[in-house]
């Protein structure tokens, strides 16, 4: 069985990221550049550039310039409630109505605005490590005395893989935090999403 062109393309691509042709950090050729450099159509060089970047070679946003990706390095998250110590990149906030996962996740008895945070946490040398998105009663979270944490398998929305300059159903961990008061009851329901190429979790 003859592969398709694209995945032809998406072959002679990776091997000139092996090779060193396309250095991890370098600017990646355009779509254009591409199709006009191999001789295929904007189709098909379309689609070799998100199976690279499907596959973590290549890093940055749709519509942006891509730079070609350094091989990840693996962390482990062994504290999803301790501060961050690295930078963070973008933030978004925001109040939104409260569905039915929200209510028991913040054990709320009734449709209520909450309040909510989504913030890239960044590795050492700046590049989009996680994401971390935070719901909440009230103009700003209460102290916790205890944290809850579950960890599943996820597969990235198309905002959060944009976020994180990856592509959209990357394989990703979730971690679900939800931080407790003295009482027990919930104060703040987070999820982080680490990608799973990336990161181990140790909970």
């Amino acid at each position: 069985m003859v592969d398709a062109p694209h995945r032809r393309l998406a072959a002679a691509l990776r091997q000139r990221i092996t090779d060193g042709t396309y250095p991890p950090g370098s600017r990646f050729p355009s779509h254009r550049q591409i199709a006009d450099e191999h001789g295929v159509g904007a189709g098909a060089a379309y689609q070799a550039v998100a199976l690279l970047r499907r596959e973590g070679l290549l890093d940055g946003r749709p519509g942006a310039r891509l730079t070609v990706a350094y091989p990840p390095a693996v962390r482990t998250l062994t504290d999803p409630d301790a501060p961050w110590p690295h930078g963070t990149g973008d933030v978004e906030r925001g109040t939104v109505q409260a569905d039915g996962e929200l209510r028991a996740r913040l054990g709320l008895a009734r449709r209520v605005a909450v309040q909510w945070e989504r913030a890239e946490l960044l590795d050492p040398d700046g590049r989009p490590a996680l994401l971390l998105t935070r719901w909440w009663r009230g103009a700003v979270p209460r102290e916790h005395a205890a944290v809850r944490c579950e960890l599943r398998p996820h597969q990235m929305t198309a905002g959060e893989a944009a976020a994180l300059g990856l592509a959209a159903g990357t394989a990703a961990l979730l971690v679900e935090r939800t931080r407790l008061d003295e009482t027990g009851r919930p104060v703040e329901t987070a999820d982080l999403v680490l990608p799973a190429d990336r990161w181990r979790v140790s909970l």
